[in-house]
């Protein structure tokens, strides 16, 4: 990471604030990173000068390089059109990439939060979340459970983001549950193909802090997606993280094949 990028872009961020006072920026560089993402995830949706997205574009494009790109062009399909892939969505090159949102649309504002609403804004940098901002101000209203929205992806290495509302299951998982989830797949790839995407990478929506039931999450989304390529020619991407996770899709995912032999 480079030093002085990240001072320039702590300091500018701290100028934009007034409740700043007696913070000092840190010697050792990932901490001038927590600091500098912290601030990042506490800003308001607004416009930025253009020095600092210069700044900020150069140093997230080498952040990400460093971390290593994955271009979906690399990778082998588990069957036709559908892909299984596990590592760090921000660092996959391809059309689309699914951020599992909340109704507000504008990222998560919890600093260095783990969940992929907050990576996601992070890496994209501060453009992405005065976008969002934009789209839902047009709109008047949260965004419902169940659709989806499309941005520019910024600083990631995929062309756009799709952002779709998964439901949350507090307690018994139910047949809306389960309708609204399949709702944000179908909702994602219908914008993708309207919008001449042609490879997509889906994370496990709903499964995190939302509550959804892995192995069921999987099973929708597993379902919908092969549904959806009956009748659309479109490469998909199932993006896991946890262990756990691979283990489910994989399996689904040989069963499905096994069974349309």
């Amino acid at each position: 990471m480079d030093k002085n990028k990240l001072d320039s872009l702590i300091n500018y961020l701290l100028s934009e604030r007034n409740d700043t006072n007696g913070i000092r920026i840190p010697e050792a560089v990932q901490d001038k990173f927590d600091l500098y993402r912290s601030l990042v995830n506490i800003r308001p949706a607004g416009e930025a000068d253009a020095a600092f997205l210069e700044t900020e574009d150069s140093f997230l494009k080498e952040l990400t390089a460093e971390k290593g790109i994955t271009d979906v062009e690399d990778l082998t399909p588990v069957r036709d059109n559908i892909y299984l892939w596990q590592g760090d969505i921000t660092t996959l090159k391809c059309g689309a990439i699914v951020n599992a949102a909340n109704s507000g649309m504008t990222g998560c504002y919890q600093p260095c939060h783990s969940c992929i609403d907050n990576c996601i804004h992070t890496f994209a940098g501060v453009r992405l979340r005065y976008k969002c901002s934009e789209i839902m101000r047009e709109q008047g209203h949260e965004e419902p459970t169940g659709r989806a929205k499309i941005t520019p992806a910024y600083d990631l290495p995929c062309e756009y983001v799709i952002h779709t509302v998964g439901p949350i299951v507090n307690g018994r998982l139910t047949d809306k549950h389960k309708e609204l989830l399949a709702s944000c797949y179908r909702s994602c790839l219908q914008l993708a193909v309207q919008n001449g995407i042609r490879r997509i990478a889906f994370c496990c929506i709903s499964t995190g802090v939302f509550g959804f039931p892995q192995k069921e999450a999987a099973e929708i989304a597993v379902n919908t997606v092969i549904g959806f390529l009956a009748d659309h020619k479109i490469n998909v991407i199932f993006n896991v993280f946890q262990d756990s996770d691979l283990i489910i899709y994989k399996h689904l995912l040989e069963s499905e094949k096994a069974n349309i032999r």
